[in-house]
């Protein structure tokens, strides 16, 4: 008998959250949501994972799988089949690593500061928060910019665990530091394509009802 399908402890505003819907949604596994709204999910998060930070993936077996790049590598374990996110070769591998790893780090960071100052009702911590944010997400535009010469996905021709995350993360940094047209026009057509593809659209339009949650504004372009 096949084992049960995992369950996902997540929320669909979470970028987060959507990067690991988008790898689940990418290779077509089906998955019990746990929607962290309905009643009693916090509570079964908490007892699973103390550190109580969201998604978790537990699987068939009951194994608990903790933090977004983790859950992705290991959702090529038991599905390996294509698409594969983690790349088998090794020098891809890393490249697509450390794709993940730089849109974690130096976007979805920086731009998650002011708007948990805003959280807060900081509303000096949040004017500096954003200019923090505006530079720090300046230089990762740029350096992106010339990163994705040639390239239509962030670690080269295939789709990988780097795109799961670029896409909320440029998303929402987008929101908080205009990518500019004129000054990223590679960057700006990147976000363009991730938003078209259909695992990421859906994940958009399942966290729409939400948007008033953005402390800052919720911009009504995408």
């Amino acid at each position: 008998m096949p084992p049960a399908p995992p369950t996902l402890y997540a929320h669909p505003f979470s970028s987060y959250c959507q990067k690991v819907l988008v790898a689940l949604w990418e290779k077509d596994i089906a998955f019990t949501y746990r929607h962290l709204e309905e009643p009693g999910a916090a509570e079964e998060l908490a007892r699973l994972w103390p550190v109580k930070r969201f998604p978790v993936l537990v699987d068939g077996t009951g194994r608990v799988v903790a933090e977004s790049s983790i859950i992705i590598e290991y959702l090529d374990t038991p599905h390996p089949g294509e698409p594969r996110l983690l790349p088998q070769e090794a020098e891809a591998a890393l490249e697509a690593r450390f794709m993940d790893r730089f849109f974690d780090n130096h976007v979805m960071t920086p731009m998650q500061k002011p708007v948990f100052a805003a959280l807060r009702g900081d509303p000096a911590r949040t004017e500096e928060a954003l200019g923090e944010a505006r530079e720090a997400l300046g230089t990762a535009y740029a350096w992106l910019e010339e990163r994705l010469r040639g390239r239509p996905w962030a670690a080269g021709e295939a789709f990988t665990m780097a795109d799961c995350s670029a896409a909320p993360s440029l998303f929402y940094a987008d929101w908080v530091h205009r990518i500019d047209d004129e000054a990223f026009p590679r960057l700006r057509a990147y976000r363009s394509r991730l938003l078209e593809r259909p695992s990421f659209a859906r994940a958009v339009e399942e966290a729409r009802p939400y948007r008033t949650y953005f402390p800052l504004g919720a911009p009504d372009r995408d």
